[in-house]
């Protein structure tokens, strides 16, 4: 007769002997964040490179210009105005001819310097495709140090490119197979325990913001876009060292049967925070839906009814996090002040929202604060456009604390999304949801475009956008206080369970079931 499953131990028991504080998981979270500040770094790059330029017509044989060689678009309206007829100019000069629109020759064509962005969302919201399976498939750690040198090779690409469309195309390959913040997230989210989750990988998603910090205030130092990309791109080719520094997950190398190898990285994780763990790593076991394939599970996961549900509903936060967050650090360049300055203000807002959002979940577990979040931000935007132009410092502060607030949610859907699906599809399903999400993230670069018509347009829309999905997340239940589920079932039974008993008593059925038929 087969071991009975009551006889195993559990990892999520074994996790709780760590401290998010000792050594070793401080020292992976560094490398986390590292490697984190690299992907925020990257992520909105092109809001600074694809920048808005001014340009002049050059035509002695338009009337309007009355006599003069150069006739200056000054604003919007008047780009407008002119570029509905371009056959009337024939050559244009740039006030900076060393921008990426002097270089790529897009004068009235405005269009072409947002698509840049759009092919970055819809390259990432393709990729998470690719690399959420692959990373359930080969673990996290070789998806990291792969994607990170794709993205540095594309990313250093790019700065010699004279041709408009091949930009894109690498533009878009960047995003889709050169992005590790998936693989990393997901990493940091199953390397704790339950209780110590929120912290952990909020102190790691920090370097997302830190990142956003950094690359505007490098362009502004170093202005042309040519040079910044070599610079932001050749560090990144260090990732072939997290060959050495980082540890595959513990509860990947378990989904996979792999237990010898989780049994070593969790010893030597003991040895190096100097601690003795009690339980008999052994018997180490991991609950998984038995002889299913992965393909089996992923169906099983959307062929329930619940788990659709949970589906719709965080592919609803998605849209919204990516649209709304996005957009407004896009946005945020067309307040008045220094733009470099203001987009950095905005990433800054991103910490503090980190640590509020690891507040309220730890207060109040993740469904509440979700709600809370997003109508907060809703009615931040809402307000915004129609503060008196004279009250600046009314005006960035309402725009900073709806950023603030829309990271809050952004925060929350990460961690909320990875907590409703069951393991062995874990990554896939959070690379769905952020993939299909990412619709947002399109529309997002665009957003600046619709200032021809009203400068309050964007925020009104995210407003709109972020109530529809407070009212969304009341179907999904909450799992603040739950272990990660590892089967559909357990997953499904989220929406009933109340605490972490029924949970075990779940885990305590299936192994009765599976002991009789042994």
């Amino acid at each position: 007769m087969s071991q009975p499953l009551l006889d195993k131990v559990y990892l999520d028991d074994v996790l709780v002997n760590f401290s998010v504080y000792g050594r070793y998981h401080a020292v992976t979270a560094v490398w986390i964040t590292l490697a984190m500040i690299y992907s925020g770094i990257i992520f909105n790059n092109h809001v600074f490179v694809t920048e808005a330029v001014q340009y002049r017509c050059v035509d002695n044989h338009d009337a309007r210009n009355n006599g003069s060689a150069l006739f200056k678009v000054s604003n919007a309206h008047d780009a407008l105005s002119w570029c509905t007829n371009p056959e009337l100019c024939t050559q244009w000069v740039y006030d900076n001819p060393n921008s990426f629109a002097a270089e790529f020759q897009l004068a009235c064509q405005d269009w072409k310097r947002t698509l840049v962005g759009s092919a970055h969302n819809f390259g990432y919201m393709v990729g998470l495709l690719i690399v959420g399976p692959l990373s359930d498939k080969l673990g996290r750690k070789p998806l990291i140090i792969i994607i990170g040198l794709i993205g540095a090779a594309c990313g250093l690409a790019k700065s010699f490119v004279n041709f408009y469309w091949f930009y894109v195309l690498l533009e878009f390959l960047e995003a889709a197979i050169g992005d590790p913040s998936s693989p990393l997230y997901m990493l940091s989210i199953e390397l704790v325990a339950t209780k110590s989750r929120v912290k952990y990988t909020t102190a790691c998603k920090i370097g997302l913001s830190i990142g956003g910090i950094i690359f505007p205030l490098m362009y502004w130092l170093i202005s042309y876009w040519r040079t910044f990309l070599k610079t932001l791109y050749a560090p990144p080719l260090l990732f072939i060292c997290a060959i050495y520094y980082l540890d595959e997950s513990p509860r990947w190398l378990l989904s996979k049967g792999n237990t010898e190898a989780a049994v070593k990285i969790i010893d030597n994780a003991s040895k190096m925070n100097k601690i003795e763990i009690k339980e008999n790593l052994a018997m180490l076991s991991y609950e998984e839906d038995a002889s299913l394939d992965f393909k089996t599970v992923l169906v099983a996961t959307l062929k329930s009814r619940t788990l659709l549900k949970t589906f719709f509903a965080c592919v609803t936060w998605w849209i919204t996090s990516t649209f709304v967050s996005h957009g407004l650090s896009i946005n945020s360049v067309f307040l008045k002040g220094n733009k470099f300055i203001n987009y950095a203000l905005a990433s800054v807002v991103e910490i503090p929202g980190n640590i509020f959002a690891a507040y309220l979940m730890d207060k109040f577990n993740r469904k509440l604060p979700l709600i809370f979040s997003f109508v907060a931000c809703a009615v931040l935007c809402a307000v915004q456009p129609f503060i008196p132009n004279d009250l600046l410092w009314l005006t960035i502060s309402i725009y900073m604390v709806g950023k603030l607030v829309s990271t809050t949610f952004f925060t929350i859907t990460y961690i909320f999304t990875s907590e409703l699906f069951p393991t062995y599809t874990r990554n896939s399903m959070h690379a769905l949801c952020s993939s299909v999400g990412r619709i947002g993230g399109l529309a997002a670069p665009q957003t600046p475009l619709l200032r021809v018509y009203w400068s309050g347009l964007s925020t009104v829309l995210f407003s709109v956008v972020s109530l529809i999905a407070g009212l969304v997340t009341i179907l999904v239940p909450d799992t603040g206080d739950k272990s990660l589920p590892d089967t559909v079932l357990q997953a499904e039974a989220l929406s009933y369970t109340k605490t972490d008993v029924q949970l075990e008593e779940n885990r305590a059925g299936i192994a009765r079931k599976n002991c009789n038929e042994a």
